[in-house]
């Protein structure tokens, strides 16, 4: 939640973090306050409360959002902060969220009614009376409990001592919402059974929030047909990309649809040219008319462009009159987003080759100019170079980027990769592989290696990795698929065997070996 509220904050604004009561497990996650301000120096000691630090910024004239898990009027405790906001004349708002206690269920798969409706309870374990046990006990509706991991069971057990019965279903949901969700189903009698099988308790994490749901109506039977969040392809799987920071955005949100926790790992930096004297000459000769064609062949050499027409006041309009090729649909999408369609995309393979495959000749009749300006990276493109001459047309191959190796990523990155900690990694271009493993090291055996053609599965293999996920077409959209189709494939095997689903870095660790090839 709070890398959330942090996209939507203006750069320069304060954060305080005011965490929940570590006394008091129950309270929930840390909440988060961002002040609107120009101080940079804005904070408060740890030790101050939310109420006077929410008062002083506002007097201070600053916009204060206040986020909190859940909704700010059931799971949190909000209302001395806006009743301080009313004395003082402070003019505030309140967003309502969704409850823990609705939500979470909700993403376990557990509905708490059904279509003949239900009486529904929910209870804090925390602060519940005899009363209220006594109440929802005489009860034959939901009862939403609101506890923690290792008091699941004294609660069980108090709905019993109160009247229901021992062969009630239930539901324990934790860290719900979030990709560490694990939900177990049991009954009031078996609960503190069901979690000692699945070794969750005795746990040092004992004390950690949980949402458990009571009552025969509550489709705990059926949670296996309605549990969508976790029956995800990738669910919970932490997969390594490597890319440019850039390039990794779409890919990780992609990856993120299918439950996946992405990790993004720059293997390149991107870095203008030695000598840009050549790149500005044919920025120029794009707008005088030296062009007939210009080819994108990354979504780098569009950055580059749009950044030197930025330099020059220029935009999207000095394309006017030139034909425009991307070599694949990332690189169209990053010209889209500058304001320009591609007149050419591959209609085959989204490469060089591809793109000669429908590139058409020059023709003195109907092309005037017989001229292509290719913006690319310092890595030579003799294929394309020499595929344009062949077909007619004179070429102006100008380095617009050079692409360096990036800098090792922190220490615990590095330990995670060459020791399983990633479930898997997409490598999309050959010098991913070398980059990734130059700076980083080999991923580990357990680690699923999923390429994005066969040029980068040689490579990987060349490395001693094992390649498990091929993508089918040359895309990184299409990779993201296959490995999402392979952790369907991986999970139905083993639900079929019996076996718990479980995640590649789950595995036994063995002794790092090299990986041979399929």
């Amino acid at each position: 939640m709070l890398d959330v509220v942090r996209t939507h904050a203006k750069q320069g604004v304060s954060e305080v973090h005011t965490d929940a009561d570590p006394s008091d497990p129950g309270t929930g996650a840390p909440q988060l306050t961002v002040v609107d301000g120009a101080s940079t120096t804005f904070g408060a000691p740890a030790v101050r409360d939310a109420a006077h630090l929410v008062m002083e910024a506002a007097r201070g004239g600053r916009r204060v959002v206040r986020a909190v898990t859940g909704d700010p009027g059931l799971d949190a405790y909000a209302a001395e902060e806006m009743l301080a906001c009313a004395a003082a004349g402070v003019p505030f708002e309140v967003v309502p969220g969704i409850a823990n206690a609705v939500g979470v269920p909700a993403y376990a798969g557990v509905p708490l009614r059904d279509a003949e409706g239900a009486d529904v309870r929910f209870v804090d374990a925390r602060t519940a009376s005899d009363r209220c046990w006594t109440e929802v006990g005489a009860s034959d509706g939901t009862v939403v409990v609101s506890t923690t991991l290792d008091s699941v069971a004294a609660a069980a057990g108090e709905l019993v001592s109160a009247g229901r019965k021992p062969d009630t279903p239930l539901t324990v949901t934790i860290a719900g919402t979030t990709t560490r969700q694990r939900t177990w189903t049991a009954t009031l009698g078996t609960v503190a059974q069901t979690l000692k099988q699945a070794k969750v308790l005795p746990s040092p994490d004992g004390g950690r929030p949980v949402i458990a749901v009571v009552g025969e109506r509550s489709s705990a039977a059926r949670r296996d047909q309605l549990s969508w969040f976790e029956s995800k392809p990738l669910f919970g799987w932490k997969v390594l990309v490597p890319r440019t920071k850039e390039q990794a955005a779409s890919l990780s949100d992609q990856l993120r649809s299918y439950g996946a926790v992405p990790s993004e790992v720059p293997t390149i930096a991107v870095e203008p040219p030695r000598t840009p004297q050549q790149m500005e000459r044919a920025v120029k000769g794009l707008v005088t008319g030296r062009y007939e064609w210009i080819a994108f062949t990354s979504v780098n050499a569009v950055k580059a462009v749009r950044e030197k027409f930025e330099e020059y006041g220029l935009d999207a309009r000095a394309f006017a009159g030139i034909k425009v090729a991307a070599v694949g649909e990332q690189t169209a999408n990053a010209l889209i987003a500058f304001g320009v369609k591609p007149d050419l995309v591959p209609s085959g393979e989204q490469s060089a080759a591809g793109l000669l495959e429908d590139w058409p000749p020059y023709d003195p009749v109907f092309d005037p100019i017989d001229r292509v300006f290719l913006p690319r990276a310092d890595i030579a493109t003799e294929t394309l170079v020499a595929g344009l001459i062949e077909l007619g047309w004179e070429v102006d191959d100008v380095t617009a980027y050079r692409t360096v190796r990036a800098s090792p990523p922190p220490a615990t990155t590095r330990e995670a990769i060459k020791g399983g900690g990633f479930d898997a990694v997409l490598f999309t271009s050959s010098s991913t592989v070398r980059n990734l493993v130059g700076i980083a090291g080999k991923p580990h055996n357990v680690t699923v290696i999923a390429c994005i053609g066969p040029a980068t599965a040689k490579t990987a293999e060349e490395h001693g990795l094992r390649v498990d996920v091929m993508s089918p077409e040359p895309s990184v959209t299409k990779l993201a698929e296959a490995l999402a189709d392979f952790g369907l494939r991986r999970r139905a095997a083993a639900l079929e065997a019996g076996d718990p689903v479980t995640r590649p870095s789950e595995r036994r660790p063995g002794s790092r070996r090299r990986r041979s090839s399929t």
